[in-house]
């Protein structure tokens, strides 16, 4: 025997999601009816403002005539409008403003099928994933199409002034594989990251170069330095320790102190290390960097130093070659010293870039890399400026 419901609150419920979705789906469609009435109308007003003659007037004013209508379908944010009646006129000068003349897709359209792509769907699974929506199925090549507008944007990005009271910079390079006419070969995207007196994170600049040289990173840092990054408001600079970017630092910032990355410093020890001394020594090293003052820090590379110098020599060599920038970070605030004393601020934005390149196997040029990466860079610039970080922003 089939059970009786009776009017509960379960009941309500289930009716009253039926009900939404018969609701929405009709508004929609009556929506996007009148919608394209409205469109119509106001090409129709449009064109006889142009013409400066109504239908059937005569006037001396008059500088073309009507040619009937082309259908077009067009894209909106509230479906696909099917066969929009275009006006034309004889002389085919009339170009209508509510809508260009080989427009195909409402601006608002074409920005939510960039973001699709941008937030992590291929060009081929946008169109699927959206045709619900649109009305539509858009093809992979419209998508690249669309996404290829961004090219303006990362110039002008590229572009900007840099002057920004920047505090502490890190340094650091991503390498991302990109197809090239000698096929696919992996290509540095140069990267800088700046903190602000006020805690304010900001990703400054980003420029694609062949290799990690001097010569690469001294453009890089000559540009940032002709745009306004001239290092007047520099406490320290981070790096992960690259000979190049050290090289090019001696001649853009020669006088602004260094601060080695101790995440890079630590690999580097290990690379010296037997397996089985790499725990515990490799934890005594780890220590040295949170320690509360300078001088407490040089009093545990001593101690650990002679502990280890007859067991692992080439490692205690290895730190004590860059122990003083090392350890530059203790000239800043307590409060400072876990955001600068690693290039680990600049690696989680890297993060971000290799999460959203995870679908592609290569870039199909150097420009779509540049694409990618502009985008992860304004979206995590956009959150960051919401939140600057408290160790900057609270009283010591």
């Amino acid at each position: 025997m089939r059970e009786v419901l009776d009017f509960s609150e379960r009941t309500v419920r289930r009716r009253w999601r039926e009900v939404k979705g018969a609701l929405r789906e009709d508004l929609t469609v009556w929506t996007r009816h009148y919608l394209k009435r409205l469109l119509e109308h106001t090409l129709e007003a449009e064109r006889e403002v142009y013409l400066r003659a109504a239908r059937h007037e005569r006037t001396a004013g008059r500088q073309d005539y009507r040619n009937g209508y082309y259908t077009r379908d067009l894209g909106t944010e509230l479906g696909l409008v099917r066969e929009l009646r275009v006006p034309r006129t004889r002389r085919q000068g009339f170009v209508p403003q509510v809508r260009d003349r080989y427009q195909r897709r409402r601006p608002a359209v074409a920005t939510l099928l960039r973001e699709a792509f941008l937030t992590g769907a291929s060009t081929r699974r946008v169109g699927p994933l959206l045709a619900p929506l649109l009305g539509e199925r858009v093809s992979a090549t419209t998508v690249s199409r669309i996404t290829q507008t961004l090219d303006a944007d990362v110039r002008a990005f590229q572009r900007r002034p840099l002057r920004l009271a920047v505090q502490y910079l890190l340094r650091d390079g991503i390498r991302l594989r990109v197809q090239t006419p000698q096929g696919g070969q992996h290509r540095l995207v140069l990267c800088a990251y700046g903190l602000t007196p006020a805690g304010q994170r900001v990703l400054l600049h980003c420029r694609q170069a062949t290799a990690e040289s001097a010569a690469a990173w001294g453009a890089f840092l000559q540009d940032c330095y002709g745009r306004g990054l001239t290092g007047e408001t520099l406490r320290l600079l981070v790096t992960d320790g690259s000979p190049g970017l050290h090289a090019a630092l001696d001649l853009v910032y020669p006088y602004v102190p260094r601060q080695r990355c101790w995440v890079h410093k630590l690999r580097n020890v290990a690379a010296k290390l037997p397996r089985r001394h790499q725990a515990a020594c490799l934890g005594e090293v780890a220590s040295i960097s949170r320690a509360e003052t300078e001088r407490a820090a040089r009093r545990g590379f001593r101690l650990w130093a002679a502990r280890w110098r007859l067991v692992v020599p080439p490692a205690v060599a290895r730190l004590a070659r860059d122990l003083t920038e090392l350890l530059s970070c203790f000239a800043c605030p307590p409060d400072h010293r876990q955001k600068i004393r690693t290039t680990n601020a600049i690696a989680r934005a890297f993060r971000e870039v290799r999460r959203r390149v995870r679908p592609m196997t290569c870039f199909t040029n150097p420009a779509s890399c540049d694409r990618i990466v502009y985008a992860v860079i304004t979206h995590l610039n956009a959150q960051w400026e919401r939140h600057p970080l408290k160790e900057f922003t609270q009283k010591s």
